[in-house]
């Protein structure tokens, strides 16, 4: 059996158990979508709208909640059992060997991502009964989201590259329909059409990767084609020199890219905050924006024969969790600064990638997960407390008024900045180390930006934790918070569907990472799912070799750089928002155009719609005159029926009528072959 830390062998081993049935697997994947569908036809115009309010989300609920139930216990079979399953449940089609299929992989990176998902799905569905409680498209949301939770399990499920595909561009589309769920708002038109084809971007090369795969390997199945994994290590692409297995990883690392919204594709995640806060915990915290990073741990096989392909994540990986903190700095609006942390998170769990570190990349997935799902619905709770305000800068003082938000979201941002003892201090601790442990080009740059990020992710987590719940309130000075009565509303805390969520999330959030990081890092838990070649790439062993405990390893972090740097980002945070709040204007007057290019987001949403938006459109447009109109329609299609109109005209001249014309015409032609034959004769 091969463990994180061994050498990579050709064909992965599974052990079946009958301890998970496929009717269990299938029931997981199918009860989120039953339930979508009730709701989505029964409870909207399409089937007549007679499905209640209450039904709509009693039906959607309790198939997600039958979904976590055997996600679960799939988990402990697993776990306990070492259950394994990996068999096609249907063959769509067959094309010469290559086979299309559905079926199931379990394994302990699946069953992880199973429970992830339908947990954080469930919260998600209790948390919306409260928050969208007076939105007329309560029962199609309700749809959404379900739909959403059968689309991600279809993806982290299978067993094949072309269900992984179909999952993908799955979530794509329901992301699409969330983001724009209020498609009478322009702003959330704009964004989730953007969203949308900033993925095909990256889907473009996710699919050539996945081609190559199907051409060389002659499969799209995981264990056949990681089995053929030396075979395409020794290929170069044709016409190249480049070697084949670097290209594939390339292109379903561009896929990812996407998916996962690393830089440069990274510009559609912040615009999708327009959505509902709820898809933003759904999607860009534990689900949608975690495939890429859960694609890549799966065709670990592949990655390991490529430190090309290990470089660019680690260098841009590196990119994405440093310059996008720097922008969660500028940011006022409390959904935009937890979705550019989710952005830099993300890029902490490419470098864990790049570094082979891939069970550390999961960890943080699964910690990640619990604790910005928190923050996004913690968040979410601040909205509706302040009657849907989301300026930070009129807040303050939402303590008092609202006491469960404010520990949870204090628990969340603990979590989020690696304290001591918390979820997300295990996970991210680890991708330091396993960076500063790797012998790749890039990794010194990766140990920069991770480390600077620390301090970073601290100072932009305090800064809206403090201009949120301490200070002085400040909703009078709010110029929207007058709903037209003439009175400024009195912040409250939320109904028990919204707080519930919260503190069932804060559980994990504090105490996940103390209790899984042995068994996930250093034990068997991802075997068979998880392959390094640790002569090569030999980050997860040192880090077994410093791992004594995780009390010990709490302890020692106290005197560690990583500590020192996020005490200082609250301490900063806590310096200029709450002791001197004059400091963050004086620096802003003394750095006007390096805040104007933070503000602006470094100009690439500019560069993307005045230059390249602008230049497909003249592209377009040249191609559409100059080819289509003039070639196509005014040289082949018109031009062709007037040279036979033209031609008509001369050949019916001809044609008279009278006899005697045809017969001097004959002669004519008789006179002439005889001619020619006769000159011809030699």
């Amino acid at each position: 059996m091969l463990t994180n830390s061994t050498a990579l062998k050709a064909e992965p081993v599974f052990t079946m158990s009958q301890t998970i049935q496929s009717s269990t697997l299938i029931t997981v994947v199918l009860a989120p979508l039953v339930g979508s569908l009730l709701a989505g036809i029964w409870g909207t115009q399409l089937g007549g709208g007679g499905l209640s309010r209450r039904w709509a989300h009693s039906l959607t609920i309790l198939g997600v909640l039958v979904s976590f139930v055997l996600s679960a216990l799939t988990l402990q079979d697993v776990v306990v059992d070492g259950a394994r399953f990996n068999e096609s449940i249907y063959t769509w089609m067959q094309i010469g060997e290559l086979k299309m299929e559905i079926g199931f992989m379990v394994d302990g990176l699946t069953a992880m991502m199973m429970c992830v998902v339908t947990f954080v799905s469930l919260m998600v569905h209790i948390y919306t009964i409260g928050y969208m409680e007076e939105d007329e498209g309560y029962n199609r949301f309700f749809a959404y989201i379900s739909l959403f939770t059968f689309a991600m399990l279809m993806l982290v499920m299978s067993n094949n590259m072309l269900q992984l595909f179909f999952g993908w561009e799955a979530v794509g589309l329901v992301s699409y329909l969330l983001i724009g769920f209020w498609f009478n708002k322009p702003s959330a038109v704009f964004a989730n059409m953007k969203a949308f084809l900033v993925n095909r971007v990256g889907d473009f090369g996710f699919i050539l990767g996945i081609g190559l795969i199907a051409a060389y390997a002659g499969t799209l199945n995981y264990t056949e084609a990681f089995a053929k994994a030396d075979q395409l290590a020794a290929l170069t692409l044709p016409g190249t020199d480049w070697m084949l297995v670097t290209v594939i990883c390339i292109c379903l690392f561009i896929g990812a890219m996407g998916k996962s919204a690393q830089f440069p594709l990274h510009v559609w995640l912040p615009d999708s905050m327009e959505g509902p806060t709820p898809i933003s915990a759904l999607i860009h915290a534990a689900t949608m924006v975690t495939a890429g990073i859960f694609m890549v741990a799966r065709m670990s096989p592949l990655f390991e024969l490529s430190d090309t392909a290990l470089n660019l994540m680690l260098s841009v990986g590196a990119i994405t969790a440093l310059f996008m903190g720097f922008l969660g700095i500028v940011q006022n609006d409390i959904k935009r600064v937890v979705a550019y942390s989710t952005l830099s998170q993300l890029g902490y769990m490419t470098v864990a990638l790049g570094a082979s570190a891939y069970s550390v990349a999961v960890f943080h997935l699964m910690t990640h997960a619990f604790f910005k799902a928190l923050l996004f619905l913690a968040a979410g709770s601040v909205i509706m407390g302040v009657h849907h305000n989301q300026d930070i800068r009129y807040m303050g003082g939402l303590r008092k008024y609202m006491p469960i938000t404010w520990l949870t979201s204090l628990l969340g941002s603990l979590a989020l900045i690696g304290t001591p003892l918390f979820s997300g201090f295990y996970s991210k601790d680890s991708i330091i180390e396993a960076v500063a442990a790797s012998q790749l080009a890039a990794a010194p740059l990766a140990y920069f930006a991770v480390l600077a990020g620390v301090f970073v992710t601290a100072f932009y987590s305090f800064r809206m934790y403090f201009l949120v719940f301490h200070g002085k309130p400040r909703f009078d000075q709010d110029p929207h918070a007058h709903h037209g009565d003439g009175h400024t509303h009195t912040p409250h805390e939320s109904p028990w569907v919204v707080t519930l969520p919260l503190l069932l999330l804060a559980i994990p959030s504090v105490l996940i990472g103390y209790f899984t990081i042995e068994p996930m890092l250093f034990g068997d838990f991802f075997k068979d799912a998880i392959h390094v070649n640790s002569a090569l790439h030999p980050a997860m062993r040192a880090l077994q070799d410093m791992f004594h405990s995780p009390m010990g390893m709490a302890e020692h972090a106290l005197s560690t750089l990583p500590f020192m740097l996020a005490l200082a980002g609250v301490l900063l945070a806590f310096y200029m928002y709450m002791v001197h709040p004059t400091v963050p204007a004086f620096i802003l007057r003394h750095v006007k155009p390096l805040h104007s290019l933070l503000v602006n987001k470094y100009f690439l949403d500019d560069f993307n719609e005045k230059i390249l938006a602008r230049g497909t459109r003249l592209l377009a447009t040249s191609l559409w005159k100059g080819g289509d109109q003039s070639v196509i329609d005014g040289f082949m299609v018109n031009g062709s029926w007037r040279v036979v109109g033209k031609v008509s005209m001369l050949v019916r001249r001809l044609q008279t009528g009278f006899l005697y014309h045809y017969a001097l015409l004959m002669i004519l032609g008789m006179f002439g072959l005889i001619t020619w034959f006769v000159w011809l004769k030699p």
